[in-house]
Order: structure tokens, then C-alpha cells, then sequence
């Protein structure tokens, strides 16, 4: 039987989630800003849609992008030296995420609900989430928005409105990232355009040794403020 949570409940242990669906591990349960705070430091994360009660997951295998491995290709490298881009951290969270849940060409749905974004918008007011935002003539093109528990990031999602905007994003994310130290951003669940970019599955185990490793190391408040990103910097960072 599926654990179904009320308020009060903490979550079972990740080792008890389901192999199918492959990390479900409860349902119920709420998204207020402790409970979701408390679901990333457990390598736990909401994941459900309109209709649908709160679903928790914790898979395995876990698909993160190890930054001290990732590396661009050399056509979206060139890109980013060509094209008359800006880039900013934290100045448009709102439309970062309002963008990630408009449904893509293959999906007539989002799983970026209302109550999602309410939820993320709670935690960005906190300093919890972040955005990280790609500027084109004044008009927001891509973008990706996470969670972060201290030195780990948790990517929920991006988006892209031009060719290569989303990889942009990322790209210049892991730029940011990864000079201060972050081992890891976390992607959850594998898909293709993931592994395409330089994502990898590990076991939970050793997403969970990542984690408890990083989530214990301070970050400046600074640090995350918004602020325009020199995006020459976050090239030869990565």
C-alpha cells in the first residue's frame, strides 16, 4: 500500500519507494515551505498532476549533471559567444516558472500547477528558489528554476523560446554553480534531451552521499541576490 500522509506524517525512508512507477513513495501530505524543505533535504520531491493528489518520489536511479564533467558542445559554445545575449539570477522567478508550465508541443498538459507555482513562489520569497533567466532584446527567450539546500541545486525545470535558449540556461547555471563548489544539479528523472546534454543516471545511494554532503555547506546570501551574470565568465567556467 501506498503511505498516504496527512500534515503531520514524515515521509517513510527513500529505500521504501515503489521500483513501479520507478520512486513513488507516498501521497498527501501538503506544500507548505517546511514540508517541502524537508522533502530535498531527504532527496524526496513533488511530482504530480492537475486532479491528482500530492505524489512524492525518490528514484532510483537519480539523473544529475556532474559539473566538474559537464562540458557544452562546441556549436552551443559558439552560440553563446555570437549571439547578444543577457543573463540574469533571480530578477524574473515569476515568469521563469509561469513559462516552464505552458504545455510543450509534445505534452497537452503541465504538471506546473497553480498550487505548484504558489508553492515555488513561497520558497523563491524565502532565498530557497532560484532562476536563473536568458535575455534577448529586452524579451525573456529561456530560463531554469530549481531548489537549492546548500551547496546542491535541484533543477525543477526550464524552457527555452529561441534555438538553444534552455541549454543557454543550463549552461550558464552550471557556469555559476560550479566555481563555488556545487558538485551536482539534480535532474531527478532521466529523459532523452537530459542524457543528450551530458546528463547521467546514478544510484540513489550515491545521489544521496552528494547530497548530504552539500546540503550542509553555507552559501552567502549574497551569493544568490539578483544580479545581472557576465556571460563571458560563466563561458570559461565551464
Amino acid at each position: 500500500m501506498l503511505p498516504y500522509l496527512d500534515t503531520k506524517s514524515a515521509f517513510p525512508p527513500v529505500s521504501e519507494a515503489l521500483d513501479e512507477p520507478c520512486g513513488l513513495l507516498a501521497a498527501g501530505a501538503d506544500l507548505s515551505v517546511t514540508r517541502l524543505m524537508d522533502a530535498y533535504s531527504l532527496g524526496i520531491f513533488p511530482w504530480f498532476s492537475e486532479g491528482e493528489p500530492i505524489l512524492w518520489w525518490s528514484p532510483n536511479p537519480r539523473t544529475v549533471f556532474l559539473l566538474d564533467q559537464y562540458k557544452p558542445s562546441k556549436s552551443l559554445r559558439r552560440f553563446m559567444r555570437q549571439a547578444d545575449l543577457k543573463i540574469t539570477l533571480n530578477k524574473a522567478f515569476v515568469e521563469v516558472i509561469q513559462a516552464c508550465s505552458e504545455p510543450r508541443k509534445d505534452h497537452s498538459g503541465t504538471w506546473i500547477t497553480d498550487e505548484i507555482k504558489q508553492a515555488y513562489l513561497k520558497l523563491h520569497q524565502l532565498g530557497r528558489a532560484h532562476s536563473l533567466e536568458v535575455w534577448s532584446d529586452k524579451q525573456l527567450v529561456g530560463g531554469i528554476y530549481g531548489v537549492s539546500i546548500g551547496k546542491l541545486f535541484c533543477g525543477e525545470s526550464m524552457f527555452s523560446k529561441i534555438s538553444n535558449g534552455s541549454k543557454v540556461a543550463l549552461a550558464c547555471l552550471i557556469g555559476y554553480l560550479k566555481p563555488k563548489g556545487f558538485p551536482i544539479i539534480d535532474c531527478q528523472v532521466e529523459n532523452p534531451h537530459l542524457l543528450s546534454l551530458g546528463a547521467l543516471s546514478i544510484e540513489r545511494e550515491d545521489y544521496l552521499t552528494y547530497l548530504n554532503h552539500a546540503k550542509s555547506k553555507h552559501v552567502d546570501q549574497q551569493f544568490w541576490r539578483p544580479k545581472a551574470i557576465d556571460l563571458q565568465s560563466v563561458i570559461n567556467a565551464v
